[in-house]
């Protein structure tokens, strides 16, 4: 059985009739603040984009709060290095985009090479 989402006991369909202060007021302080104090021009720009738009939107504002009106889009979110593609669903809602772009990779050390001796693969600590 799929899990229906919800945000304060309203679904995404209920969500994207709600405007923007009311939705603001379901979310933690710090995506509250963001959204009351409106959007920079770069955001407004972004947002204008996204409502036009069918194909992907290229953005690097990694900081604008994930609303309603942006659910069932693509964003190419850009993290330091690439274009990371970004399919905006109903559980980010409130999240930052971001969070959905990491731009550190796990560090993964390699084992010594297939010539090292047994004395080369043991390195002291000085």
């Amino acid at each position: 059985m799929a899990r229906i989402f919800t945000l304060k006991g309203k679904t995404a369909e209920e969500l994207a009739k709600v405007n923007l202060e009311d939705f603001a007021k379901m979310l933690p302080s710090r995506q509250r603040r963001t959204l009351l104090r409106g959007f920079s021009p770069k955001q407004k720009k972004f947002l204008e984009k996204i409502r036009a738009s069918t194909k992907p939107v290229r953005t690097h504002l990694r900081e604008v709060v994930i609303i309603p009106e942006m659910v069932g889009k693509r964003v190419l979110l850009y993290n330091g290095k690439e274009w990371i593609t970004l399919d905006v669903r109903a559980d980010m809602l409130g999240h930052r985009l971001g969070e959905f772009a990491m731009t550190r990779k796990r560090v993964m050390h390699s084992s010594p090479g297939v010539g090292a001796t047994k004395s080369s693969k043991f390195l002291p600590l000085k």
